[in-house]
């Protein structure tokens, strides 16, 4: 074997076909590929406690030392696949290595989407005798959803494309269609430097969900006319050259009638200013027009002479506490779930475990929040194997992306909600704007529970930034 490279990495996102490039990536002997190795919910595969000897711990602990492992084997170039949203501290280290050899698997979004749906609906993921593959009837799919899906892809790839522009490299690029083709996953292993050649493909996996798209998804028209604002280059084009996106523009809400926007920061009042936003229409909040994409944002701009945007930030320790009654502390569904689990496996966060009960004193909630604190510190310095979430992200980052595309005319500190936003929606000629309502307490707790010196002082440490921007003075 010709060693060009130390290890390689495969990346690729979940039913892109990552198992069955996997398996013949190692059907080469000389070839390992040590599947989800920096997944932050388990090391390789579900169930599997370690690779090479480094434990699920040690390698959350420090992920480098596993990379360090792995290509240390003798006699094997090794490597693994990584997912957009695996540990962000081995996402640059394998960027910036020319040593490391870049496999760029692709597919459809659309197909990956709909037999990721399918897969969650059958709990099927992996198919090796057809006559046990399990049923399903058509899937429906939130086209909100897909949405948000497409940019998370698109953000990915072009990521991974600027790093390897900036630092004079290049990939080897794999389409879902590509994997059944011998000639490629020969030259493949040629890419990695190996001279070996397979005669024939390893077929143990067998492709679950051959049907087309429109037979396997229930609204499909609803689909296409939902989708049809996008590009649809950017559904199955890789490398995606469209700039990257960080302005969350989904999670904008315009005013019914009133020509205002909001742009929510994550674990801010957002249920308040919302119901202030609907109010002044005299409309419920579900009438609220939402989920926008850059062409409805563009066209509501033209349509709204004189427009204003604002968006409303927390005083830090107040986001914070919030974000843990709401997010952390109640056992939610999704990844969320997992999030919750692996800051109680991990972190050591004393969470209780099926949720708060009689039990989970005042005390107890103190001492669970001054632990996610500490994982939030961590994270926010890119010590941990979670990316970091927008409802802990700092605002003025928040802010910054928002800034990509829109920046807003006002931004509102929580404490001024009843006198400035109806002096805004008066700049737009409503001179009889409600005042908004308070934030409720948070539950089961309210932070003037808990609050003290000390938890400022963590706060503060964590969100120093946020203190420096926004003019935040102590909580009380």
């Amino acid at each position: 074997m010709n060693k060009t490279f130390d290890y390689f990495v495969v990346f690729a996102e979940m039913r892109t076909g990552s198992n069955f490039l996997e398996t013949n990536i190692n059907a080469f002997d000389g070839l390992t590929c040590h599947g989800e190795a920096f997944n932050p919910h388990f090391i390789g595969y579900p169930n599997k406690s370690e690779i090479l000897g480094v434990t699920y711990e040690d390698r959350t602990h420090d992920p480098i030392a596993l990379i360090k492992v792995i290509k240390a084997q003798d006699g094997v170039l090794g490597g693994f696949r990584y997912f957009h949203d695996h540990d962000p501290r081995v996402l640059q280290v394998c960027l910036n290595d020319p040593r490391c050899a870049k496999i760029v698997l692709t597919r459809n979004p659309m197909d990956s989407y709909v037999s990721l749906k399918i897969a969650q609906a059958t709990g099927q993921w992996k198919l090796t005798d057809v006559r046990r593959r399990k049923e399903t009837g058509k899937v429906r799919i939130d086209p909100q959803e897909f949405k948000a899906h497409v940019e998370d892809l698109q953000d990915f790839q072009v990521l991974i494309q600027n790093a390897l522009q900036e630092t004079g490299q290049t990939a080897f690029y794999v389409a879902y269609e590509d994997l059944q083709n011998v000639e490629v996953m020969n030259g493949l292993a040629s890419f990695l430097g190996h001279d070996g050649k397979l005669e024939e493909l390893d077929k143990t996996l067998k492709r679950q969900n051959p049907k087309p798209v429109s037979e396997k998804v229930a609204n499909f028209d609803e689909i296409i006319n939902a989708l049809a604002d996008l590009d649809r280059f950017n559904l199955s084009r890789t490398p995606n050259f469209e700039p990257r996106r960080g302005a969350a523009v989904p999670s904008y809400a315009l005013a019914a009638e009133t020509p205002l926007m909001y742009l929510p920061v994550r674990s801010g009042p957002e249920a308040q200013v919302l119901k202030w936003l609907a109010d002044l229409d005299g409309v419920d909040v579900d009438a609220l027009p939402t989920k926008l994409n850059q062409k409805a944002l563009r066209q509501w701009k033209r349509k709204n002479k004189g427009h204003r945007s604002f968006t409303v930030v927390r005083h830090p320790v107040a986001r914070a506490h919030a974000t843990f009654c709401e997010m952390i502390l109640p056992v939610n569904e999704g990844r969320y779930a997992q999030i919750r689990n692996t800051l109680m496996k991990v972190y050591k966060v004393p969470l209780p475990k099926n949720g708060p009960d009689a039990s989970y004193d005042v005390a107890a909630h103190r001492e669970a929040f001054v632990a996610y604190l500490a994982f939030v510190k961590a994270n926010l310095a890119g010590q941990t194997s979670f990316r970091i979430d927008g409802h802990w992200a700092t605002q003025a980052a928040t802010l910054k992306g928002f800034g990509d595309l829109c920046l807003p005319d006002m931004i509102v500190r929580e404490d001024e909600l009843e006198s400035l936003l109806p002096l805004l929606a008066m700049q737009v000629g409503r001179l009889d704007a409600p005042e908004p309502e308070r934030a409720p307490d948070d539950v089961p707790f309210a932070l003037g529970e808990i609050y003290d010196e000390e938890i400022e002082a963590l706060v503060h440490d964590i969100y120093q930034r946020d203190y420096l921007n926004f003019g935040f003075d102590s909580w009380v």
